[in-house]
Formats: structure tokens, sequence, C-alpha cells
């Protein structure tokens, strides 16, 4: 398993663990990008998404309604169960978000968390996550079915080809395996989990505050300011061997 790879000089990396499944963790992406918003370093910030399955025994077809699953799951009525989903829909709606999960397609993560991997090689993984979580959450799709999955990579960019390929083929399944004992390796037992700077961790999807705050903390700790001269350039010190001794001469 590698290591978490440390903040560079000059940047802050996030790592993020995250479910495409997870309404959670679509809200915590928007926090998080608010709070890059307001970031004076926002741009030397690298998010890093890592795989992360609610439910890794979930079957690519699951007729179940949400309402029906999160009732058995809890243990609670189905109007209580529909209670939960209306409560998540209303605080998503606070972050700019448009919820359709009655309309949600339960199905398995795995090959939904493999293109995430594959995009990162293009440099499109944000935008692929991003795509992912609207298409499941919002829209209704079906992100376990190979042919929806090609359809959406396309939108972000990527080649159908590759994709349908890479997915058959399952050439990013063992890095998607290496991501979730990853997570278990740092405690990580539910998901969004951000952590920041390779060894700081924040849980859940927080308000976008608390997010700044950490990205505030974990940048100064990292990347003290520099020195800042209060004395005069004219003031006498020693440097350049003005201060040696001079050797004493024989009278």
């Amino acid at each position: 398993m590698t290591a978490l790879t440390p903040t560079s000089p000059d940047k802050l990396r996030v790592d993020i663990w995250s479910d495409v499944a997870c309404p959670w963790c679509y809200i915590g992406k928007r926090r998080l990008e608010s709070a890059l918003a307001d970031f004076p370093q926002a741009t030397q910030v690298e998010v890093v998404w890592h795989a992360f399955e609610l439910d890794p025994q979930a079957p690519l077809d699951a007729p179940q309604s949400m309402v029906r699953v999160l009732a058995g799951k809890y243990g609670r009525s189905e109007a209580e169960a529909q209670g939960m989903i209306d409560q998540v829909t209303a605080t998503a709606a606070g972050d700019g978000l448009a919820y359709d999960l009655n309309g949600a397609q339960r199905t398995n993560t795995f090959l939904a968390h493999q293109l995430i991997h594959l995009a990162a090689e293009h440099g499109v993984q944000g935008a692929m996550n991003e795509r992912l979580l609207s298409a499941h959450l919002s829209e209704g799709e079906h992100v376990g079915q190979i042919g929806t999955l090609v359809r959406l990579a396309q939108e972000v960019g990527l080649d159908g080809d590759e994709v349908r390929a890479s997915l058959e083929a399952g050439t990013h399944a063992a890095a998607v395996r290496q991501d979730e004992a990853q997570a278990r390796a740092l405690g990580i037992g539910g998901v969004p989990f951000f952590v920041l700077g390779g060894k700081y961790g924040v849980s859940g999807a927080q308000g976008a505050d608390v997010l700044r705050g950490a990205l505030e903390q974990v940048w100064a700790e990292t990347h003290p300011a520099p020195l800042v001269r209060l004395d005069t350039p004219a003031a006498a010190s020693c440097e350049d061997g003005a201060c040696e001794v001079p050797t004493p001469t024989t009278r």
C-alpha cells in the first residue's frame, strides 16, 4: 500500500475518499469548492480523489427504491426513510445541488471508481467525479453499466473506446482496491473523508468555513511565511568576515 504523498514545498495536497453513491460526498465536494473560492492559495491546492464503496456487495441492478433501502438499513418506517431523503435533499439544495434521490438507480459503484482512476491519468479526475455524482444523484443515470459510463466519460473528453476497453479488462480494479485498503489502514469508516497535507483528517461534509479554516491551518504549518526584516540595512552586523579579529602586528 502506498503512503500518502506529502505536501510539496509549493503545493497543498488534499486527498478525499468518496463514493459516487454518497449524497453527502457531493455536498462535501461543493463545500470544499466554496472553501477554496476564498482561499488565497487555491491555485496551489491539489485535490486527489480516492475510492470508497459504501456497499461493496450491492448488485449491479437493484430494483429496490431508495426509501426501502434506507428503511431496511436503519430499521425505520418508509415514512421516516422518506424524511431522511427529504432532509438531505434540502441540505443539498442549500449548496446549489438539485437531488432526485427517489429516482436514483441503486447499483454497484466499483466500475465507476475504476473510471475515476482512468480519468486521473488524463487529468480530468475531478470533472469525471463531478459528472458521475450528478448523473447518479440528480439525473437517475445507471452508473453501474459500462455503456452509461462510456457515454458519461465521453462528455468530459475521454475516448470511448479506451474507456470501454479499460472497464472490460478491469485495468484499474487493483487501484480501487488499494484506495479501499488505505482507507481501512487510516481508520476511515465513512465518507466524505478529507486528508490535508498527508496527515490531517477531516471527517464528513463539514461546512465551508470549517474546511477553509483547516486549509489555512495546514497551509500555515507546512508553508511557513518568509522572514520579514525589521532592522535597517545600515545596522552593524557580522557578515562576510567583517567581524574577524584582525591579526595583531608585531612592533
